[in-house]
Order: C-alpha cells, then sequence, then structure tokens
C-alpha cells in the first residue's frame, strides 16, 4: 500500500509530506485548494504524462516520490527481483520534471524508463477519475476482473503460458521448415560428395608414399643410365677404369722395398679405396639386379594422383587437405539429419502443446461462463445503491475467431453497461460519463476487492452528481473497500467523508507575495469541525457541529 507521498515545487505545492495509512482516507477542501493536484503528483509517479507546466513557478524542477508497502503484493516484488531492483525496504517511485520540461524516472533509486513506472505501478495502485488513468476501461481490466471473481487468475497463468510456449514452437518448426527444399538439395549434394570420398578411400599417408613412387618411376630410365656409367667407369671401361688404376698403383707402389713412412700411409689410402669402389660397385648391381621400372605400375599411380588431384581440384581444397573435407561434409550431415529429427520432434511438441492449451483453455472458459452472470449481478445491484436507478451491467464473452492458440484464452471479455432506463447495453467507454465511469467502478471494486491483486484504490470524486441517502450508499461502501485494504477518496460530500478511518485537508496557505497548497491530518475535534463546514457553509453552527459528530459517530459505530 501507499505509506508515504512526498511533493516538491509541484503545480501550486511547494512541499508536501503525507503519511498515509491503511483504511479509508477522505481528502477534502475548497474548490481550488489542489485535492486534485495531489493525486495527480501520485500519477506522475506512476508513469502519467508531463510537461514543464508541472513545475510550481519560480522552481527549477518538480521532485515527487512515493513510497509503498509491498508485504501484500507478491506481483510487485517478482516484477522488481526480475529487473534487480528489489531491495530490502519500502518500494519507492520518484519523478523529477525540469523546468524545461525534461522527465527522469526512478524506481528504488535506479534510473528506469517511464513505461516501467506504469508498468509497476499498475500492480501497486489503481486510480478511478476523469483522467486517463482508468484501468476500467481497458478489456485487459475487465478480464483480469472476471478472473479474479471466479478464482481463475493461476488457470489464466496457465492458458498464457501454454499459448506462449505454442507459438514459440511453431515458431521454430517454421523456422527449420522454411528451409526445407534448400536443406533437401544440400542433403542430396553433400551425400552425393561424401559417396565421391568414400570411393576414393584415400589412406592416411597415401598420398605422400604415391608421390614418393610415381617420381622414382618417372625417373627410372635416367636412374638406370647413371648407375650403368657409374659401373663402367669404376670397373668395366676397357680403356681405363677406377678399379684397374687402383690396382696398377698398389702394384707400382708395392715392388719398392724400404719405403718411407709416407708412401706406406699412401698405399693403405688406396688399398682402402680400392675396397670401396669394389663395395660401390657390388651395391649398384644389385640395385640394378633389384629395381622392377614396370610400366603398368607407373600407369597405374598415375591413374590413382590423377583421381586424387582431380577430386581435390572440384571441391577447391589442395590434395592433401581432401581428409579433413571429408571431416567438415560428415558433420554438415549429421547437423541436417538432426534437423530433420527436429522438425518431427517440434511437430509432437506442438500437437501437445495445443492439446494442453486446448483443455486449460477450455477449463477457463467454463469458470467465465460461470462466473460472468454473477458478477454482473452484483455489480449492477451495487449501481441501484449508488444513485443509478435503472442502470443495468451485463459481461459480454465473446469468442476469439483466431485458430491458433490465443494468450488471453477462448474468449474476449467486455464490461457493457446501460446508465439509464430503456437505453441499450454498450461499452463503458461509449456511454459512461466520468460520474457515471467512477460510480460504476466503485460498485465493480466493492464487489471484487477480495480478489483483487491491487491494495491501494483511489477514487476521483466518485460522488459527483449525487447526494442524500446516495452520497451516504458511497461513503458505506469506500469505508467497506478500505477495511479490506487501501482507498483514497476525495469527496465534496460530508456523507462520504464522515465515512473514513482518517481526514486529510487541503487548503491553501497565503503569504506575502504567494499562495500554496498545504494538507493536514484533522484530529477528531478538527473532523467534526470540517465535516460541519461541508454541511453548513462557513459559518459554523451547534446544529451543523452536533450534525456533523453524529455523522462521525454513526459511522465509526
Amino acid at each position: 500500500m501507499l505509506v508515504h507521498l512526498s511533493v516538491h515545487n509541484y503545480a501550486i505545492v511547494e512541499h508536501l509530506d503525507l503519511e498515509l495509512d491503511r483504511g479509508m482516507s477522505v481528502i477534502t477542501g475548497e474548490t481550488g485548494a489542489g485535492k486534485s493536484i495531489m493525486l495527480d503528483a501520485l500519477g506522475l509517479t506512476l508513469g502519467d504524462r508531463a510537461d514543464s507546466g508541472a513545475v510550481r513557478p519560480g522552481a527549477d524542477k518538480a521532485d515527487i516520490l512515493a513510497s509503498f508497502d509491498l508485504g501484500d503484493i507478491p506481483e510487485a516484488r517478482v516484477w522488481l527481483a526480475e529487473r534487480d531492483l528489489d531491495n530490502d525496504g519500502p518500494c519507492i517511485l520518484r519523478r523529477v520534471i525540469t523546468a524545461e520540461g525534461r522527465s527522469r524516472a526512478y524506481i528504488n533509486g535506479a534510473p528506469c524508463p517511464q513505461a516501467d513506472l506504469k508498468s509497476l505501478g499498475e500492480l501497486l495502485i489503481d486510480i478511478h477519475s476523469q483522467h486517463e488513468h482508468q484501468s476500467l476501461l481497458k478489456a485487459d481490466t475487465h478480464r483480469r476482473l472476471l478472473d479474479e471473481f471466479v478464482g481463475a487468475s493461476e488457470l489464466a497463468r496457465q492458458v498464457q503460458l501454454a499459448a506462449q510456449r505454442w507459438r514459440q514452437t511453431r515458431q521454430e518448426l517454421e523456422r527449420i521448415s522454411s528451409s526445407g527444399d534448400e536443406q533437401r538439395a544440400r542433403h542430396q549434394l553433400l551425400s552425393y560428395q561424401m559417396e565421391e570420398l568414400e570411393n576414393l578411400a584415400l589412406g592416411e599417408h597415401e598420398l605422400e608414399e604415391l608421390e614418393q613412387e610415381h617420381k622414382s618411376l618417372t625417373n627410372a630410365e635416367s636412374l638406370l643410365g647413371a648407375c650403368r656409367h657409374v659401373i663402367e667407369l669404376c670397373a668395366e671401361s676397357d680403356s681405363g677404369n677406377v678399379l684397374s688404376a687402383l690396382t696398377a698403383s698398389l702394384q707400382r707402389l708395392g715392388n719398392r722395398s724400404s719405403q718411407p713412412g709416407a708412401l706406406n700411409e699412401a698405399a693403405e689410402l688406396l688399398s682402402s679405396a680400392q675396397i670401396q669402389v669394389e663395395e660401390a660397385v657390388g651395391e649398384l648391381n644389385r640395385f640394378l639386379d633389384h629395381f622392377d621400372a614396370d610400366p603398368a605400375r607407373l600407369q597405374t599411380l598415375e591413374e590413382r594422383l590423377d583421381a586424387i588431384y582431380t577430386l581435390a581440384r572440384k571441391h577447391r581444397v589442395q590434395p592433401a587437405e581432401l581428409a579433413a573435407l571429408q571431416q567438415r561434409l560428415l558433420d554438415e550431415l549429421e547437423t541436417l539429419n538432426a534437423d530433420d529429427e527436429a522438425l518431427e520432434r517440434l511437430a509432437q511438441e506442438l500437437a501437445s502443446y495445443a492439446r494442453h492449451y486446448q483443455e486449460k483453455a477450455t477449463e477457463l472458459s467454463g469458470l467465465r461462463n460461470e462466473g460472468a452472470p454473477r458478477l454482473a449481478s452484483a455489480v449492477e445491484a451495487e449501481m441501484q445503491r449508488l444513485g443509478m436507478p435503472g442502470g443495468r451491467f451485463a459481461i459480454e464473452l465473446r469468442e476469439i475467431a483466431a485458430t491458433d492458440p490465443h494468450p488471453t484464452g477462448l474468449e474476449q471479455v467486455e464490461f457493457l453497461v446501460s446508465a439509464n432506463p430503456g437505453q441499450p447495453l454498450k461499452g463503458l467507454a461509449k456511454v459512461a460519463s466520468g460520474g457515471e465511469l467512477s460510480r460504476i467502478s466503485l460498485a465493480v471494486q466493492v464487489i471484487t476487492a477480495q480478489t483483487s491483486r491491487v491494495p491501494t484504490l483511489v477514487f476521483d470524486e466518485v460522488d459527483v452528481g449525487i447526494g442524500g441517502p446516495t452520497a451516504e450508499v458511497v461513503g458505506q461502501l469506500l469505508r467497506r473497500l478500505g477495511e479490506r485494504g487501501q482507498v483514497l477518496t476525495v469527496t465534496h460530500l460530508p456523507q462520504v467523508a464522515a465515512q473514513g478511518h482518517q481526514h486529510l485537508f487541503v487548503h491553501k496557505a497565503r503569504g506575502s507575495d504567494e499562495t500554496r497548497t498545504a494538507v493536514a491530518k484533522l484530529d477528531a475535534p478538527g473532523r467534526v469541525e470540517e465535516i460541519a463546514r461541508m454541511l453548513g457553509g462557513v459559518d459554523l453552527t451547534e446544529e451543523s457541529l452536533a450534525h456533523a459528530r453524529k455523522m462521525v459517530e454513526t459511522a465509526n459505530g
């Protein structure tokens, strides 16, 4: 509930601090004293639009702060927690408007968009007046009030959640299905490419080995010729060869006796060279004996390498990258196969959500159809008591034509009213005047107050155009509402003012050079005097004071 309202430099209010309690608080005062200004300031903290004209002349900014106790408003606590704005104390909404027309909004000290103030404000307080903040004109309010009256708020939330899940699943299904033809073509191409790569069956080190062998076979003729020529130079040439020369050299050195040490060492080196040349000739002969320069093998190698190179060019990769390419194609194929499985799974989920939605929405529809006549009859009875004789009230449930699950259920809910006998039932916004709308709102709130999620109700001059016994009924109804929560009522009628649990008196305080609005919380004697003034005018008489005292005692009794 609203526990504190602080207003600085707003309109004709210089400084105002109000501490508010549970129950019914009446706000009275002379015309033009600024009673509605307080509610306008409160509306700014709830997200209403503002302009520079809201700032008191001579001030640079208007600053309005409203504090709420959220003990009985779990929806508001959840709202704050979801946005990391919650704290351990009261919830504080603040609005600052500069003389240039700029506006800043805060929730618990954190800057926020104006729309957040409005969203949170709808959970905290409901203002019934002739201003735009009239929730009873909204179709969402009609549906919410009916659902709360029949105890179906949780069921309505389940219906909304089921419709949301159905819509999200359908969007995902459409996203995957929309690329179905493209995906099928891609799947076919990948399958063909994978088949080519699998048929190639390239081994892990096969390309490197094939290229090495192909290089050897391609150079076979020149290699064989070089080997034969070396053998001839070393051992077979008739005109002289290395081995013959080495043998002759050793023979000539060996025929001399008493060789010096240096010649002996030279002879040993020549002998070693002869042995190494003989071994080299042997290795070359063995290579020639075992070398297979099969032309058929060369052709096979060339065909295999051509197949590898051709497939690499086709995919615009290096031949050595074909194995990695095959793995990438396999991964993509598996993803496409998974999408096919997802399509089937999502289709099943969509059907399941549709069945769940239909089940919950049908149950909700039954409760609405059963409860709508009861709520309408109760509201209509209160309208008769509130000075609208012959007024009628009905709740229309219109089937929603959409074939897809609708988040609000199977039907639209609209409150219809006929304010005067003989007039047809029409929507509230079309037929109800400001005063009538306030009284109809009061009738609805009296009936739904026990189940309403909004603990603070504000009624701005709901007694316009009524008097006598009806005014007393209005006061009694407002007091009943105040006993279940918090009610703020701006009134001109003493019958209504006498019913309040607390009384706020708005008046103009005139200084030497300016006039400002002030608010006083009246004690018991002051309250009797204010009600007597409302009864009899400026001059108080013993009769008016006695009458006022009797009205207060009757209300408190």
